[in-house]
Parts: C-alpha cells; sequence; structure tokens
C-alpha cells in the first residue's frame, strides 16, 4: 500500500485517481461512498459522481449503466476498504502458552485495533455502509449481494474462534458481530457519537466477551 493511499484510507476520504493510482471504476465507487456519507442515498446520482469526482459527464454511466450497478459497486468497494482497516502487517503475534490461547488476549488486541480505526478515522465508511445496508431492505437483487460480501467478514471470524477452542464458532462469530454492529452504530450515528471508546477500553470489551465465551 502506498503512502498515499494508507493516508487517504486513514482519513476516511475517497483518494483522487492522481494520488493514489486507482483504477476509473476504484475512483467512481470511492466517490459514491463519499456521496452516501455527505448526502445520503438521495445525493447519489451519476451526474454528482461525476461532477465530485471531477469526470467527464456520463463517466460513471459508461462504468455503471443503472443505479443498481452503481450500488453494487459502491458495496464491493465499501468491502475492500474495510478489509484495508487493519493491516496484514499489523496484527498482533499470536499469544504465547495455552492460558493466552485459552484468553484470546492476541485476538481480542486485533479486534480492538480495526474497531477503533472504523469508529475514528473511518467513520464516513460507516455513514456510507448504513446507508447501503437501508437501500438493500428495499432491493432484493442488493441484498443478495451486500449479503454475499459481509459472509467475507464473518467467516474468518468464525475460523478464528474455532482456533481459539470454541465449541460453537458460527454462534460466537456471529455474536462478536452483533456486539461491534451495535457499538458501530451507536458511535457513528447514535447517542456515543461523542463519546468513541478508547482502543483499551475496546480491547476489554472484547476480552470479556472473548473469556465468556470460550470458558462456557
Amino acid at each position: 500500500m502506498t503512502a498515499d493511499r494508507t493516508a487517504a484510507s486513514a482519513s476516511g476520504a475517497a483518494p483522487s485517481a492522481s494520488a493514489s493510482g486507482a483504477s476509473r471504476a476504484e475512483l467512481i465507487a470511492d466517490t459514491a461512498l463519499t456521496l452516501l456519507a455527505e448526502r445520503g442515498m438521495r445525493g447519489l446520482t451519476h451526474r454528482a459522481v461525476d461532477e465530485a469526482a471531477g469526470l467527464p459527464l456520463g463517466s460513471t454511466s459508461n462504468h455503471a449503466r443503472t443505479r443498481a450497478a452503481l450500488l453494487k459497486a459502491a458495496v464491493r468497494r465499501l468491502a475492500q476498504r474495510e478489509a484495508e482497516v487493519l493491516a496484514p502487517d499489523e496484527m498482533p503475534g499470536p499469544p504465547r502458552g495455552a492460558e493466552g490461547n485459552r484468553s484470546g488476549r492476541g485476538a481480542a488486541d486485533a479486534l480492538a485495533l480495526a474497531l477503533h480505526r472504523s469508529l475514528t478515522t473511518q467513520r464516513d465508511l460507516l455513514i456510507a455502509r448504513y446507508e447501503l445496508a437501508l437501500e438493500a431492505t428495499r432491493r432484493p437483487e442488493l441484498r443478495e449481494f451486500y449479503d454475499a460480501t459481509g459472509r467475507g467478514f464473518r467467516e474468518p471470524l468464525e475460523a478464528m474462534m474455532t482456533a481459539l477452542g470454541s465449541t460453537e464458532p458460527r454462534r460466537h462469530a456471529r455474536s462478536l458481530v452483533a456486539w461491534c454492529e451495535g457499538l458501530m452504530f451507536s458511535c457513528a450515528a447514535g447517542a456515543d457519537h461523542d463519546a468513541v471508546p478508547d482502543r483499551a477500553a475496546l480491547r476489554t470489551g472484547f476480552e470479556e466477551l472473548l473469556r465468556g465465551m470460550l470458558d462456557e
């Protein structure tokens, strides 16, 4: 990942084509996400994307001819950018010893790092995701696509819970996702939008959750 791309990702802003070397498709999708966060679903149009991205009129329509295609492009790009929130080389090493493996301390630290970034530097992405999630409830074709991308996040959590010794990894992974989703909504659009927990508090929360799951 280039320095420019990292800076753009950290700010939550859509990277420009010249700064990041992103393809036009990525630029269009990034701009769509920015518009969703800033203006909501009504503010997302092909023309608005062209204007905000500095592209010739008709460029977005050439890439995504229908509104459904533009929304799918935004969902796909959202999944890619959220996956970059926690870079692989920043993952903490596995905990040492049986007690460390059982407690899930290394996993709690990694999850806290990712969640803290989502709540701070990536808040606009969260807002865009909620816009897309609500729209998916009204568009069956988008619902199917949105859910398919979501499985790309749940399945690694199930594998992590299995590695930690969970007896019900699918149920436990679902509980972790639900806890994260509730906190993200509260901090991005709910009553706690001005009281984001720090990384230490998030780590404690994950440790409590994992301890309860793994001690069942």
